[in-house]
């Protein structure tokens, strides 16, 4: 039985369906289907734009962001799709904080709801920095299909990771 680390916490009949999509070859069929449109954020600088634009939609009191940028080097493997930090600066007597997010590469190439909701996740952390109800109220407040959002996501990872070409 194939494992499906980024389904690990589903229950065993939704595995047991991802696993017959997978031997059908359905999977990337179903994620095309469903997910057809691409994105045009290409480079860091319209991902900065884009990311803006949702804050200014959704958190306009949130601190501000200096810095959105594609990160080859963060690891699906190890959970990590995005990233947000907090760097601080000594600049003379003040102590100067600026907000960064960081996030995976994969998604240049990913359908743009699943950049959206990658966006979405690390923005919620503006404002809550722990994984409990109120972050996912935000979340679902900003992308109300961030739940199943989530789910096709680690279906399209899944994908990936049989050595499947990214479905656009």
């Amino acid at each position: 039985m194939q494992a499906l680390k980024y389904l690990a916490g589903y229950p065993e009949h939704v595995q047991t369906q991802v696993r017959a999509l997978i031997e059908q070859d359905r999977l990337g069929e179903l994620l095309r289907n469903k997910y057809a449109s691409a994105h045009a954020v290409r480079n860091d600088r319209q991902l900065y734009e884009y990311t803006l634009a949702l804050k200014e939609r959704h958190l306009r009191k949130a601190e501000p962001l200096h810095k959105v940028v594609f990160d080859g080097k963060l690891q699906v493997v190890k959970h990590a799709l995005g990233t947000h930090t907090t760097v601080s600066r000594v600049q003379g007597s003040r102590l100067k904080a600026s907000r960064e997010i960081r996030i995976a590469s994969v998604f240049r190439d990913a359908p743009a709801d699943f950049l959206r909701m990658i966006v979405v996740h690390e923005l919620a952390h503006l404002k809550q920095s722990e994984h409990n109800k109120p972050f996912y109220q935000l979340c679902t407040h900003m992308a109300p299909d961030y739940h199943q959002l989530e789910f096709d996501l680690r279906l399209y990872l899944t994908h990936l990771e049989c050595g499947q070409p990214a479905s656009r």
